[in-house]
């Protein structure tokens, strides 16, 4: 590989791992990553080590981990850790570094690293930013107006885009990635970050994308023995309840549109790279910074250790990497491992305070650690070998998967006497792993957890539901419970 590879990293947000054609799925098209993916190496295994967006984009841009960036939450007002990122390592090494679309950093004009950053933050006004789509937005006439399509930035009912197609998102950060492309100085290599904030709701799909499906075409949500009424079962099924199998179904197709929509838009990227002489020196990651349930097992989003939320795509393709082409590695990777990655593959020396490992390098991980959330909702995960153990505090419950005979995760295996010593030694890595207030589920070196504690909230802010935007909002009534 050359010295000075060039890359682009695309990023997507809440993009389940399997969703995607060249992981067998025959009811998304997703034609544009297929081809790339199949001509560089593709990992199977990758999880998001806090499946929620902040704490997984601090792993990413860290390559820490959330016991030590600091977040298994989501801390919106957490500033970065003070280690290098992954931008400024390129940066002070000589390469320019440019970031469009969505960073969830804060303050919102951070730059992490990067020289230049062109931001859509979802309509946060509330931390005292106009991002830079905002911006164009009130430039062309539509100040304001991009939430006016009614749908919630977490919620699951859908209606097509409402505004002319330059205006959705999607199409903005492509198009200002585009531009960024044009004016790269030719005498410096290039780290580009394209980050997308969909397929995440709100789910507006253009027009175009949402009739490429057909409700009766997509697979129906996966099934399982093990959902019961155990409170925590309760609680996380809850989000998912208020929907119709009506509403269920558009849900799906708005969001396989707005995967789809994603996958056409990454073709002018590649074509802009071509046309501009730079595509053989680039390399190409994609990743997701973790997926959403869509409805699988009665759940919906994401800040669970099920597959759909967990695992995400990743893929390294392009020339540089070429001789990987068509390999499909079952290494076992977190998102921290990105940052070594790729400054491995540029000859940069990784910086001393990053946890993560190359994906290319000889060191693996023995097994994966994820953590997610405190109080009622916490999860954590231990993925070794084939299987996998989620663990709940709350109610004290341990589920175990052989993902290599149920990849669906449709049977709960703990307690099995056959699967005895398994969950032994999981749960021993589990134990070893638990720190702070974890510590006191544990009561003589055993998990013992604690028993649920109901408190109903009220919320009348229909979860995250935006409004209009001009004036500028800045009351957020609700802004310690949905904001």
């Amino acid at each position: 590989m050359a010295e000075r590879n060039n890359v682009l990293m695309i990023n997507v947000d809440e993009w389940p791992g399997r969703l995607i054609g060249y992981m067998g799925r025959n009811d998304i098209m997703t034609p544009t990553l297929d081809y790339l993916a199949e001509r560089g190496i593709i990992f199977e295994e990758c999880y998001s080590e806090c499946p929620v967006c902040i704490p997984a984009r601090r792993s990413i841009m860290t390559g820490l981990s959330p016991r030590s960036h600091g977040d298994r939450v989501y801390s919106d007002r957490m500033e970065m850790p003070k280690v290098p990122t992954l931008a400024e390592t390129f940066r002070d090494n000589g390469y320019q570094t440019v970031a469009v679309g969505k960073l969830h950093v804060y303050p919102q004009r951070d730059r992490i690293g990067f020289e230049n950053a062109l931001i859509t933050e979802e309509g946060r006004y509330e931390f005292g930013c106009t991002d830079d789509y905002q911006i164009w937005l009130g430039e062309h006439g539509y100040v304001g107006e991009e939430f006016l399509h009614g749908m919630g930035n977490n919620t699951y009912y859908t209606r097509p885009w409402h505004l002319p197609e330059e205006a959705h998102p999607t199409n903005w950060v492509t198009k200002k990635m585009m531009q960024e492309m044009k004016r790269l100085d030719p005498t410096r290599p290039f780290f580009l970050y394209c980050s997308y904030q969909f397929p995440h709701p709100p789910l507006v799909p253009l027009q175009t994308f949402w009739d490429m499906y057909s409700e009766n075409e997509m697979k129906s949500p996966l099934t399982d023995d093990w959902m019961d009424e155990r409170p925590i079962m309760r609680m996380l099924r809850e989000p998912a309840s208020i929907y119709s199998q009506k509403e269920i179904r558009r849900a799906r197709r708005a969001f396989y549109a707005q995967c789809t929509h994603i996958d056409n838009q990454i073709r002018l990227l590649i074509g802009t790279l071509r046309e501009s002489g730079l595509l053989n020196s680039t390399i190409i990651l994609f990743v997701s910074d973790h997926g959403d349930m869509l409805f699988d097992h009665q759940m919906v989003a994401k800040r669970s250790f099920y597959e759909g939320s967990a695992k995400v795509p990743l893929f390294i393709t392009g020339k540089p990497v070429e001789k990987y082409k068509g390999v499909r590695s079952s290494r076992l990777v977190y998102l921290r491992d990105i940052m070594p990655t790729l400054l491995s593959m540029c000859n940069i020396p990784v910086p001393s305070t990053v946890e993560g490992i190359s994906m290319f390098s000889n060191e693996h991980h023995p097994y994966l650690y994820g953590e997610c959330g405190e109080g009622q909702k916490a999860g954590r995960m231990i993925r070794f070998d084939n299987y996998k153990l989620i663990y709940y505090p709350c109610g004290n419950v341990t589920q175990l998967f052989d993902l290599s005979k149920d990849p669906d995760e449709e049977h709960d295996l703990a307690g099995q006497p056959s699967y005895g010593e398994v969950q032994k030694k999981m749960t021993a890595f589990l134990i070893k792993e638990l720190y702070g207030d974890d510590l006191h589920w544990l009561q003589d070196g055993k998990l013992v957890g604690f028993q649920p504690v109901f408190a109903e909230k009220t919320d009348y802010g229909l979860y995250n539901q935006r409004g209009y935007h001009w004036p500028q909002p800045g009351g957020y009534s609700n802004l310690g419970k949905n904001g």
